[in-house]
């Protein structure tokens, strides 16, 4: 028992909503609560690029945003065995959690199996106490957090795309900084190896030459400068 971690230091959504100003109403009938909620995915930052001094890039939500426009425009050869409709939801709905939990990267440190067990919590505490109450529509809560933990488990073609979109997603804001910033984030590269299906792949191989020709383009006119 004594090895046991306090209650007070394990997170818990409520441990979060404790500190707004403004927490929402739960067992609602209305969506509304939830919806506010949802404003923190438009103004909590994507934290990776922090480290490279970029401190007014995305936010979570403009990385869904793309990601569901990408779904969208699946080559024909993966959309004719995908249920694109179903890739949009899942795009829209993966990083629904860090509305409380944050974007968590890897140098904070955070083991996976706690990062999967708090946005667990969050998602399980968004479709049950916000979202229960709420009559279902066109879709409800326990659908939301369905295509939450299919995207999870990884196992379906539209998990695994929209898992490879989010890669792709990555790496076009990748380019797209280092052309604005003139910044090197190499570092971020190594998450086109871990593209899985052959068309993503492709859109993936496109991007990184885009990367060789600017740094190519910029490294040339810098030494006609210094010549």
């Amino acid at each position: 028992m004594g090895s046991e971690v306090p209650s007070a230091a394990i997170w818990t959504p409520e441990s979060v909503l404790s500190t707004l100003h403004h927490p929402p109403e739960e067992n609602s009938a209305s969506p509304v609560p939830f919806f506010h909620l949802l404003e923190r995915l438009k103004t909590t930052k994507r934290e990776g690029w922090r480290r490279f001094g970029i401190n007014h890039g995305e936010s979570i939500s403009d990385h869904m945003y793309r990601m569901s426009i990408m779904t969208m425009l699946a080559p024909p050869s993966l959309s004719a065995r995908l249920n694109v409709s179903h890739c949009t939801k899942m795009a829209l709905v993966h990083d629904m959690a860090e509305l409380l939990v944050g974007d968590i990267t890897p140098v904070d440190n955070v083991a996976k199996s706690e990062k999967a067990r708090r946005e667990a919590a969050v998602m399980d505490f968004l479709t049950r106490n916000l979202l229960g109450s709420v009559p279902g529509g066109a879709f409800s809560g326990a659908e939301i957090f369905k295509v939450f933990q299919e995207y999870e488990d990884n196992e379906t073609l539209e998990a695994k795309f929209v898992h490879d979109v989010d890669k792709m997603e990555l790496l076009l804001q990748m380019v797209e900084y280092e052309r604005a910033h003139g910044v090197d984030l190499t570092e971020f590269c190594h998450v086109a190896k871990r593209i899985q299906l052959p068309e993503v792949q492709e859109w993936a191989a496109a991007v990184l030459k885009e990367r060789d020709d600017f740094w190519k383009s910029k490294k040339a006119a810098e030494t006609a400068t210094q010549g």
